[in-house]
């Protein structure tokens, strides 16, 4: 029964409002009291601190400080002209143009709320503009915001990578192709659902002409070699994602200030208080998700979950649907660091169990993200939009949203029921 009552008060302690790193933290530490004694007050502190104590982790802050750098340029706002352009022949082409501005942005930047922001207050804005709905303006930009936490460099790959013990750089090259398969699927459907609902988006009637397309690349350039520069020095072996982290960071510092020049020291005072901010809340949950997970191994609920699934008789498709389907429920109410750090340690034993690599559960885990930051009540996506578009009412963004979301869930499943689609890339590099 300890565990049970372990669990509750983590619940308990959620509802009521207290940070998740406490209710982690709390719980775990009254887990290990009950296993162990006073010997918790030993097994705590250096659960925490083994786990921050990794090189890899150095990655989260610098990548962080990357994005968070790019965000205070245009380059979100050229990213999206740059796309219209090219892409203005397309019926819907301002929705296509989001999609895949934001999977560009995600490039460089690895933060889905700085991609949805920065896309988002252009894009929604200059489709209401041009009689686009409502409903496909918001659940574009929404849903293809969530593309920055697959395409590398990725945040909660990294922290996947630090959780399951699980190369970095190998979970960069593992989500490249299901990235852009699920950017391809988000244009494949927008376009499917202009062409069926013509009313959604009107034809442009704006004509560009080839110098005009070629020259709003002059203002992306640099964003693209920043990208090379950092999955350039990592899959040539030539960096760590530590270190490429750093070059990244370095990089976006000299677009903002040489480049773009709309860097000034306040607004690089709030960028570095933003990112250790954010980075301290991130480190915290992982440190104290720690102790929870330490817990959970020392009375062996990982270990008595695999043997029941695997012994239950159920057929493999059928437990890994049903992991799946619990990630998406858990993920409608816990934000995306916490359900990484909290079910890792005990699904993944169970994983391994059935035979599967934890490179591919680390690729499925962040598929489920992208479904997680786009629905409620936790959706964060939804309410950056929110945020930074006042016009659109967050009702009506999360009903854009939801068919988005079976096209995000369909994919989940083709790499779900596939697994080689994601694993081939890292086994050839």
């Amino acid at each position: 029964m300890d565990p049970v009552l372990v669990l509750l008060v983590l619940i308990g302690l959620i509802i009521f409002g207290a940070p998740i790193f406490l209710a982690l933290g709390l719980s775990g530490l009254l887990g290990l009291y009950m296993a162990r004694g006073s010997m918790a007050f030993f097994f705590a502190p250096s659960s925490l601190f083994g786990q921050l104590n990794a090189f890899e982790l150095i990655a989260l802050p610098l990548f962080i400080l990357m994005g968070n750098f790019l965000g205070a340029t245009p380059v979100g706002s050229s990213l999206f002209t740059a796309a219209v352009r090219w892409l203005n022949w397309l019926r819907g082409s301002l929705a296509i143009s989001s999609v895949g501005a934001s999977a560009m942005f995600g490039a460089v930047s690895g933060v889905s709320l700085a991609g949805v922001a920065a896309v988002g207050s252009i894009a929604v804005p200059q489709m209401l503009d041009r009689g686009y709905s409502r409903s496909l303006a918001a659940g574009s930009v929404v849903s293809a915001g969530a593309l920055a936490m697959l395409i590398p460099p990725s945040v909660p790959f990294i922290i996947y990578g630090a959780v399951a013990s699980v190369s970095v750089a190998d979970l960069f090259i593992g989500g490249i192709v299901p990235g852009i398969l699920l950017a391809l699927a988000l244009c494949v459907f927008i376009y499917i659902r202009v062409r069926l609902n013509p009313d959604e988006a009107p034809v442009s009637q704006e004509q560009f002409t080839w110098k005009q397309r070629w020259s709003s690349l002059a203002n992306i350039w640099h964003a693209g070699l920043l990208v090379l520069a950092v999955l350039g020095s990592i899959y040539s072996g030539l960096a760590t994602p530590s270190e490429a982290a750093g070059i990244g960071a370095l990089g976006a510092f000299l677009i903002a200030t040489v480049v773009f020049r709309s860097l000034s020291w306040a607004k690089f005072m709030a960028i570095m208080g933003n990112t250790a901010r954010i980075s301290g809340t991130i480190l915290l949950i992982i440190g104290c998700a720690k102790i929870f997970g330490d817990y959970l191994n020392m009375v062996r609920v990982p270990q008595l979950l695999t043997e029941a699934l695997t012994s239950s008789g159920l057929p493999t498709w059928a437990i890994l649907i049903a992991i799946m389907l619990l990630l998406i429920l858990l993920g409608m109410i816990v934000d995306a660091v916490s359900l990484i750090v909290v079910t890792t340690p005990v699904l993944l034993p169970l994983i391994t169990a059935l035979g599967y690599d934890p490179l591919w559960f680390g690729i499925i885990m962040v598929l489920n993200l992208e479904i997680a930051v786009v629905t409620p009540p936790v959706g964060l996506n939804l309410y950056a939009l929110r945020g930074v578009c006042p016009e659109l009412r967050i009702e009506e963004i999360i009903r854009s949203a939801l068919p988005f979301v079976i096209v995000q869930f369909l994919v989940l499943m083709l790499f779900v029921l596939v697994p080689s689609l994601s694993l081939w890339l890292p086994g050839i590099m």
